[in-house]
């Protein structure tokens, strides 16, 4: 019986020693998802350009939000009507942008609270009463803002609005 157990591990043992231990290379493929993906930048400043028209009037909007902090240049331009072009710099407050606007306007300097609610393609002005203080014209009250009646601006080709803003 020895002998059996003995003859039987000598053979197992023989044959693993017999076996080739031929090991592939994985094959290493491409990823071609990664390539084609460009690098989205969600930190950075993001433009929007606007365009709004009634009647003959128009506005015109460039907008820079770098992490719901806002500037960029608006100009009004009214057709019977004094027009306006400036700065606008302001926070994002949920959809809404809150802006100080710093206009020049028949040879004056001017500044007025100027308040957009932001959707995915537009931008919707406030209509409000207004109060002066310290030379800026705030909302009487931001509560009682309209967005319903308020000029609306689409988005536009940023290269129209800026020849509009020179």
């Amino acid at each position: 019986m020895k002998k059996l157990i003995l003859l039987g591990a000598i053979s197992v043992l023989m044959i693993n020693c017999n076996k080739k231990t031929e090991t592939t290379a994985p094959k290493i493929e491409k990823d071609t998802i990664a390539v084609a993906e460009p690098v989205v930048d969600t930190l950075g400043p993001k433009s929007y350009c606007y365009i709004g028209a009634t009647g003959k009037d128009s506005v015109f909007a460039s907008i820079d939000d770098n992490l719901g902090t806002i500037i960029g240049k608006l100009a009004y331009k009214n057709s019977e009507k004094d027009s306006s072009k400036g700065d606008v710099t302001g926070f994002k407050s949920g959809d809404t942008l809150k802006l100080t606007y710093e206009f020049t306007s028949e040879g004056k300097k001017s500044k007025r609270d100027i308040y957009f609610l932001q959707q995915s393609n537009s931008l919707t002005e406030g209509i409000g009463d207004h109060k002066e203080e310290d030379g800026l014209s705030k909302y009487a009250d931001e509560k009682k803002i309209s967005y319903k009646d308020g000029q609306k601006l689409n988005t536009a080709d940023c290269k129209v609005v800026a020849k509009a803003l020179k």
